[in-house]
């Protein structure tokens, strides 16, 4: 039989090398497959022992060092602790959110994180924030409500985006969320602070015991050190002041804000889907959490630090808590679920991606500013036809100033229809929602082409949504390049089949293969080599663990960690 270690002469373990032994244990089985059930028994600790017939692994006894080693004795090779996936982060985020598991299903917008998305995630142990950027105060209303509805005290959020073109949906949007007795928050691209998401921060904070004491949690979503220092702090006092006088903050709480900093959580966000800066998690994540701890240093108050981006794997999963990450949160790997509020179309484009078949677009939320989104490029055009009118709209100044060709072109295969019915349809939309754009644009026909172009911006993430197949070219797919090694890690297995692919189900292997790689190379470190095969962790259908909180999807199955 295969032995799993390299030959002892030309390494020795760290255990063997100080006269570690190991007295009493059961039965030492040899073999790459009794290492391999011991690795995934993740709840049981064991040891590796050096026998006559060569290493193998050993359960129960106990390590003594140094001395004459007495009968029965075994050299100790090495020794693993028992390592679940609620010892992966940090144990404070599991009793502040009330999750059993360090994960969490991040916010996509236009509800793509949808109510279903959410509810799966909080039966699966972990926490979701329902994607309510980008729909209307009505629709996040239902959303909220029927989460309440479904989940009662289970742990789940919402998302809360910063608006800068509309303040007022933004501040609409938390008087919705303290109404509701939405807890908790996922802060999506700031750059800075406004006064609705520090009125949800401060909304009934109070002081128990000495200590002040949050009504929400905000865990706020950061790709950069000068967005994640205003998160590291308490509010300033000015901002603090104006929102007493307006009467959304009383005196007391006002009071009690200096003591308490604005989030509880950052997400070092790294290459991702839709809005990302596309950073390398090894250079930001290390950034962001000495920024805390500097932080923490000086103020006494402590952040949490996680990370996103590129989480697709065990392995990714694994090193960002070897890293030291908090907790781990995923995005694209969701969207590829049959509960993400998207379309089959999607799902399926999805499951055929590479990492390089990603690519930047304009976004539609931030058009004029050149900001861009990660986008599918692999069965869409709308990539190339986004920048295309980001161009047109920086070279020309008004939509009659666009030659005859281009309006032709424009209307023939981007819009589909003329440019008057699209215009019509902004003043429809804004009339409604804010009248204040049309005034601008009557002002500026430079930005009345701005409000057509993003009409095409806005609507192609709706296409995709709804499975238009007549738009299926202009489908705009919000994904990071970690789909490329989720779909290289499901290939061959029940995962590769999009309709396998549930949230419980892909936590779950997520998870517990992270715990059994971390696992793993502590094997390697003292100095235990692997068999060939055993990593990486492959997708395994998961035994379903009985919920202490039953919720609606019992009977579908849902899969706890």
């Amino acid at each position: 039989m295969r032995r799993f270690t390299q030959p002892l002469g030309r390494r020795v373990s760290t255990a063997q090398a100080h006269g570690w032994y190991l007295t009493g244990p059961r039965a030492p089985q040899p073999g790459a497959e009794a290492l391999s059930n011991a690795l995934h028994a993740l709840d049981e600790p064991f040891a590796v022992v050096l026998t006559d017939a060569g290493p193998a692994v050993a359960t129960g006894g106990e390590a003594r060092l140094g001395g004459s080693p007495p009968p029965g004795a075994l050299p100790l090779l090495a020794w693993v602790p028992p390592l679940t996936p609620p010892m992966l982060g940090d144990p404070t985020f599991l009793s502040d959110y009330g999750v059993q598991v360090p994960y969490v299903v991040g916010a996509m917008a236009n509800g793509i994180a949808s109510v279903e998305t959410v509810v799966a995630a909080a039966e699966c142990g972990a926490i979701g924030f329902f994607g309510a950027a980008g729909l209307s105060t009505p629709a996040i209303d239902t959303a909220v409500t029927e989460l309440a509805r479904q989940l009662g005290d289970l742990p789940w959020g919402a998302n809360l985006i910063h608006s800068p073109h509309d303040p007022a949906q933004e501040q609409e949007t938390v008087d919705l969320f303290l109404q509701k007795g939405v807890r908790a928050a996922s802060a999506s691209a700031y750059m800075r602070l406004t006064p609705p998401v520090v009125h949800y921060r401060y909304a009934g904070v109070r002081e128990v015991g000495g200590r002040v004491v949050p009504r929400q949690r905000l865990l706020a979503k950061i790709s950069r050190p000068e967005v994640a220092r205003h998160f590291l702090a308490p509010a300033p006092e000015a901002m603090l002041r104006d929102l007493v006088s307006a009467g959304r903050l009383t005196e007391a709480e006002a009071r009690l804000a200096a003591r308490l900093p604005m989030a509880d959580d950052l997400t070092a966000e790294a290459d991702s889907g839709g809005h990302t800066d596309n950073r390398p998690l090894t250079v930001l994540l290390p950034l962001i959490q000495q920024q805390a701890a500097e932080a923490a240093q000086r103020t006494g108050l402590r952040v949490r630090v996680g990370a996103a981006g590129g989480l697709g794997t065990p392995d990714a999963v694994a090193a960002v808590f070897e890293l030291g990450a908090a907790y781990a949160l995923t995005g694209t790997v969701n969207q590829a679920c049959i509960e993400a509020g998207t379309s089959p179309m999607v799902r399926d484009l999805l499951a055929t991606a590479g990492m390089a078949d990603v690519g930047m677009a304009p976004a539609s939320d931030m058009f004029e500013g050149g900001v861009e989104v990660q986008v599918l490029k692999r069965g869409t055009l709308f990539a190339m036809r986004g920048h295309q009118l980001y161009e047109l709209y920086k070279a020309h100044s008004s939509l009659a100033d666009l030659p005859a060709s281009v309006v032709e072109r424009l209307e023939a295969k981007t819009f589909r229809r003329p440019l008057s019915d699209v215009w019509a349809d902004c003043e429809a939309f804004f009339g409604e929602r804010d009248p204040a754009q049309l005034e601008r644009a009557a002002r500026d026909p430079k930005h009345k082409m701005a409000l057509v172009f993003r009409w095409y911006l806005g609507m192609s993430s709706r296409w995709a949504i709804a499975g238009d197949a007549s738009r299926k070219s202009d489908a705009q797919i919000w994904c990071g390049p970690c789909i490329g090694s989720f779909n290289a890690w499901t290939a061959g297995t029940f995962l590769a089949d999009p309709a396998e692919r549930r949230i419980g189900v892909v936590a779950a292997n997520l998870l517990a293969g992270a715990a059994l790689v971390r696992r793993a190379r502590l094997l390697e470190a003292h100095g235990v080599a692997l068999p060939a095969g055993l990593l990486p962790v492959r997708p395994r259908r998961v035994r379903a663990i009985p919920s202490a909180h039953p919720g609606p999807s019992a009977a579908r199955g849902e899969h706890r960690v």
